[in-house]
């Protein structure tokens, strides 16, 4: 062997062993869970805990809170520090066992303009003030997804990841804080998400670690999720905050709820159905759902379940016969793409489904799969994470997903998607 071909094998091996690929990645470690505490100075009447989400086509929801009384007002105007606007609202809280919430505050902004920059406060001259983007009002438009968020080192990693995606709307297919009934847990995540929740409306349904019902002592469940995070469900026609649907931007997203009723008679699969028929493909071209339990998942965790199971025996056919393009899960605490599917089987006419449990919560990765894979799953990696899906016409969407990879954001997986009202096929 000549001298240059030797070198050549030795920098291809290096090349080689040191090169990481989604069968040698090194899964990280549990990561410490984050307590974000008040200073203990603090002002009760400082707002916390600010977070905003859409209310029907041009208006916003801001929530805060604070330990003591303060006005349910919103100052807001398009340029810093100057107030043109004001609106009322409401203030409300809630109780859990020995536990008092602070008071929550909620203010619907608006008529408010497209792709633009408002700045808010909750007292004229005081600090500090915020802001928020408003989506656009055509395409393209960027989503952030990602579930099982918690309130760990590596949720931590994943929000400085979404802060750097520039998105215009965050989708959270359940379980948020991990409170598991610690009441104050609840607060530490407000004030965690706060920096980017009050930039960006975020917009969530329940998971399991939402129902909080402790059997004797407490037996509303959902009491902290529906106070905290109240979402545009009466816009909708919808008489839960467990599941609505909105729209943004050509985008008709449905949110739905794995642990409330579902079958042929509950008020959901009524209102699903509704909510369905409601949908006009030409105005918005692109259907999207979200589940928190997975209809479709080729990890070991959560085989089976009967949520999963009775939820996708008495909705998929709604979904499918809607064209509906995408479905987004979590719960497993892992990442899996599906090929189009319906009925089991692959179908080019049938939603794409994703499960994205990878936020960075605090029970690990759920890190067994299923052997073989099955054909209809395309792409499946145990790593926390997040999703971006970009629709860039009405007829072509980009999604990607972005591994948290010793804290850096690395692409890993990514597809092209046509939506379903454009594709003659599916619409004989």
């Amino acid at each position: 062997m000549k001298f240059q071909q030797f070198w050549l094998l030795v920098m291809v091996i290096v090349v080689v062993l040191t090169t990481k690929s989604a069968h040698s990645y090194e899964r990280p470690p549990p990561r410490e869970t984050l307590v974000v505490s008040l200073a203990e100075d603090a002002d009760p009447k400082t707002p916390q805990q600010v977070h905003v989400s859409l209310v029907g086509e041009d208006r916003m929801r801001i929530t805060w809170i604070t330990d003591s009384y303060t006005p349910p007002t919103v100052y807001y105007g398009t340029s810093a520090g100057k107030y043109d606007h004001s609106a009322n609202g409401s203030i409300s809280s809630y109780e859990y066992v020995t536990y008092t919430s602070g008071e929550i505050h909620e203010v619907v902004i608006g008529p408010l303009n497209p792709s633009t920059v408002y700045y808010y406060c909750f007292t004229p001259g005081s600090t500090p003030a915020y802001s928020f983007k408003t989506p656009p009002s055509q395409f393209p438009i960027k989503f952030s997804v990602t579930g099982d968020l918690g309130q760990t080192g590596w949720t931590k990693t994943t929000l400085e990841h979404i802060s750097q995606s520039d998105y215009d709307v965050l989708l959270l297919p359940g379980d948020l804080s991990y409170a598991d009934l610690l009441q104050p847990l609840w607060d530490s995540f407000g004030r965690l998400v706060e920096p980017l929740a009050s930039q960006r409306p975020w917009m969530v349904t329940q998971g399991n670690h939402e129902v909080e019902k402790i059997p004797v002592v407490h037996k509303t469940p959902f009491t902290a999720y529906n106070a905290r995070w109240h979402m545009p469900y009466e816009e909708s026609g919808s008489t839960s905050n467990l599941y609505y649907s909105f729209e943004v931007s050509g985008v008709h997203v449905i949110m739905l709820g794995s642990y409330t009723d579902c079958d042929s008679g509950s008020d959901q699969y009524r209102w699903l159905e509704s909510d369905l028929k409601k949908v006009d493909r030409s105005k918005t071209p692109w259907l999207v759902v979200l589940i928190h339990a997975p209809w479709y998942n080729s990890n070991t965790a959560h085989q089976g379940e009967k949520e999963s199971v009775d939820m996708m025996e008495s909705m998929e056919g709604l979904l499918y016969k809607a064209h509906v393009d995408v479905v987004f899960a979590g719960h497993v605490h892992a990442y899996e793409r599906f090929n189009r599917v319906y009925n089991e089987k692959a179908d080019n006419c049938g939603p794409m489904h994703i499960t994205i449990g990878d936020g960075g919560n605090r029970e690990g990765l759920a890190s067994k799969y299923q052997e073989p894979q099955p054909i209809i799953s395309a792409f499946r990696e145990a790593s926390f994470g997040h999703g971006e899906l970009e629709m860039v016409n009405a007829t072509y969407a980009k999604w990607s997903w972005h591994r948290n990879d010793d804290d850096e954001s690395v692409q890993s997986d990514s597809v092209w998607l046509r939506s379903l009202a454009s594709d003659p096929t599916c619409n004989k």
